[in-house]
């Protein structure tokens, strides 16, 4: 029983920890250069593990590469639906149906089969999680949706299946788990750092002294969150972990509604509840 709850733990907290790493994003304002100083300060928060942790074998690399390509995938495309639309419209849609895009894909290139009960519940939690913050304002012109922002969070949710897919294929040939999320997170600033400079050519400097310390904080909690989730991956299915971590929604409307003093309301009660059922017919499936 022990050693069935632990990845649940494990992924609760990892969530817990996403949510507050994108509550910092957030207040930052600028996403492109916040997210910048996240992906320094993560890869800074691992360098001195570098020296310690096995290289990635050899014929790892080419799995080590796809999944860089694909969080660059996730990265930009998360970017641009925060650009374009409410936090509260995009991101429970690119995190939502995460968890279905990680199930579809991760059936062809895993092979990982779930049961009727979990595929029961891996629907449940993931329609409760979109249902949880859509746009809650009360004229038509409020609740618009934006077809640009929406059409972003998809594409970010189908990086979320990808590199959950990729990232538990390379894990779990690594010699030790850290290897992967060191030299993932070594590399992974290179893409967003590299737009950014050409992004806020002649202002960078400027766009990133107000994200400093957000930026550091939201690193070191992005870089447990995710470490988390990859030891995860070594202990069950890609579909089941991706849909536990995906409850940081839950979590960053409740830091919102407690720290920033943003309403929860009953609609996102009821979807709160109907998570939790989703998640509890997931794991009684397993």
């Amino acid at each position: 029983m022990t050693s069935a709850l632990l990845p649940v733990a494990i992924c609760l907290m990892s969530a817990i920890l996403l949510a507050a790493t994108n509550v910092l994003v957030k207040r930052g304002g600028d996403i492109l250069t916040s997210r910048m100083v996240l992906s320094i300060v993560m890869a800074l928060s691992v360098l001195p593990l570098a020296f310690f942790v096995p290289l990635p074998p050899r014929e790892t690399l080419p799995l080590l590469a796809l999944s860089m390509a694909v969080h660059w995938f996730y990265q930009f495309s998360a970017i641009r639906a925060m650009h374009r639309g409410d936090l509260s419209l995009v991101f429970p849609v690119m995190r939502g149906l995460g968890p279905l895009a990680t199930a579809m894909i991760a059936s062809i290139a895993l092979k990982e089969a779930l049961t009727l009960w979990q595929m029961a519940g891996l629907v449940t939690a993931s329609a409760a999680i979109i249902v949880f913050a859509l746009p809650t304002g009360a004229t038509v012109h409020a609740r618009r949706l934006d077809r640009a922002a929406l059409f972003w969070s998809v594409m970010t949710a189908l990086g979320v299946g990808l590199y959950a897919v990729a990232d538990a294929r390379a894990v779990r040939e690594m010699p030790n788990f850290l290897t992967f999320v060191v030299w993932l997170f070594l590399i992974d600033w290179i893409g967003v750092t590299l737009v950014a400079l050409w992004q806020r050519r002649g202002g960078l400097i400027k766009a990133i002294r107000p994200q400093i310390r957000g930026g550091i904080i939201a690193g070191l909690l992005g870089s447990s969150s995710y470490g988390l989730a990859i030891y995860a991956y070594t202990l069950t299915d890609a579909a089941i972990v991706t849909a536990l971590r995906e409850t940081s929604v839950v979590f960053a409307a409740a830091f919102g509604a407690f720290l920033l003093h943003e309403g929860f309301g009953r609609r996102r009660t009821v979807a709160a509840a109907v998570l939790a059922c989703g998640l509890i017919l997931m794991q009684a499936g397993a």
